[in-house]
């Protein structure tokens, strides 16, 4: 089965490129799930119900989203496995600017808006920068020079990239997309695999649940900025 990854900013466009791209994959005979990770609640299972689509729904509530993501990936691979799919997708929330799902080796796909503004890609991180594929929706709705300066960010946060438009309500630049999912690489398992960017290591009184403020509260991994006098 063959695990493709999906993350970026919230209502970037992340289900409806998958829908569209999962309909190109049926017509081509592969059957294709989603696993949706996300932090407190999520109403995108509806739609993929509504096309027929298998999915599953984790919420994160306290815990990091992509520590979630990463503690329950494998989990998920069964899940794929055991319901006989060609491809699994992993949705990411996309929440945290400091995290990246993505796992080498694993097709690794940011989809990020042109509304969002110009200087969005430099704001990212690695979820952006360690994408195989960056996928850029709602370009119909921004002039060309907007599009022109956008891809030009991207390709200052990451170089390598592939950047394919996509609009994710007719459809248009998602068979392109499809192809690359369906050239996927085949696994059985993600043991021994590595994550292409480090999950947050930072482990603090508030993590653990603290809420007073104040330097009498704050242990553990704590960062404190430097002001101008």
């Amino acid at each position: 089965m063959k695990l493709i990854t999906v993350a970026g900013p919230p209502s970037s466009g992340k289900t409806s490129v998958i829908i569209n791209v999962i309909e190109h994959l049926k017509l081509r005979g592969l059957n294709a799930g989603v696993v949706k990770f996300d932090c407190l609640t999520s109403f995108d299972q509806e739609r993929y119900s509504e096309n027929h689509i298998p999915v599953e729904v984790g919420f994160s509530g306290k815990v990091c989203p992509d520590h979630f993501f990463i503690s329950n990936i494998e989990e998920a691979l069964m899940w794929g496995r055991g319901s006989e799919f060609d491809l699994l997708i992993s949705e990411s929330a996309g929440l945290c600017n400091r995290c990246s799902p993505h796992i080498k080796d694993i097709l690794s796909i940011c989809v990020i808006d042109n509304l969002s503004g110009v200087n969005t890609p430099r704001k990212i991180g690695p979820m952006l920068k360690f994408a195989d594929i960056v996928v850029v929706t709602k370009g119909d709705i921004v002039s060309q020079a907007e599009r022109e300066v956008f891809k030009f960010n991207i390709r200052q946060v990451n170089g390598k990239a592939r950047i394919i438009s996509v609009n994710g309500i007719t459809g248009q630049g998602t068979f392109m997309l499809s192809k690359h999912f369906e050239n996927a690489l085949d696994i059985d398992t993600l043991n021994d695999m590595r994550l292409r960017f480090t999950t947050p290591a930072s482990i603090c009184s508030y993590c653990t649940g603290e809420t007073r403020i104040g330097p009498a509260y704050q242990m553990g991994m704590m960062k404190k900025m430097e002001f101008k006098k």
